[in-house]
């Protein structure tokens, strides 16, 4: 065992700015809500009016986490990330960065082949029922099922990735106690 695995790093480590850590777990919360609604779904009748709202739910969460999302990468663009050295090795560091971009990916396409999937079938998409978002896509059958293909497909790397990033946050907080998992932590006092 080396001292890097059960080192605690001093309270001046690097953190991230507020703002970020901020739309991070708001976008937990939400993606949390999408996949509980999404599962709601699978047990309601195909055309009923309950899976009708679920739908329109799941929608609207996704749009929000879209703009959340496209907020996100503007502030990241101006307000970088800690420095991950000398935390992590270079691989690890490389595994982590790919592994946030792919979620990042993942959460910016995911709305948008879920919208795709809807308009392309020819239905309307309204944010919480109130404000008509325009289909911008033709009609199209198979626009729509690859469309929802690729957000079915998306739903299962989503599990994965974040899974993986979940896995390796608790063995930085709790096996390796090395600062990383409190620098996205909310800040205390």
């Amino acid at each position: 065992m080396n001292g890097r695995d059960t080192a605690v790093l001093p309270r001046e480590s690097p953190v991230y700015d507020p703002i970020t850590r901020g739309v991070h777990w708001l976008n937990a919360i939400l993606a949390l809500m999408v996949i509980f609604l999404a599962w709601a779904m699978l047990g309601m009748p195909r055309h009923s009016n309950a899976r009708g709202w679920l739908i329109m739910l799941h929608a609207s969460l996704g749009i929000i986490i879209l703009g959340v999302m496209l907020f996100w990468a503007g502030w990241r663009v101006r307000h970088g990330s800690p420095p991950l050295r000398p935390l992590l090795t270079a691989v690890e560091a490389m595994l982590a960065r790919a592994t946030q971009a792919g979620i990042f990916v993942l959460f910016v396409a995911m709305p948008i082949s879920g919208y795709v999937g809807l308009a392309a079938a020819g239905k309307s998409v309204a944010l919480f029922g109130l404000v008509n978002i325009p289909l911008l896509t033709p009609e199209s059958d198979r626009l729509s099922q690859a469309a929802v293909a690729l957000h079915l497909t998306g739903e299962f790397l989503i599990y994965g990735l974040v899974a993986l990033h979940v896995a390796a946050a608790l063995r930085h907080g709790f096996i390796r106690r090395d600062g990383i998992l409190e620098r996205m932590l909310p800040r205390r006092g």
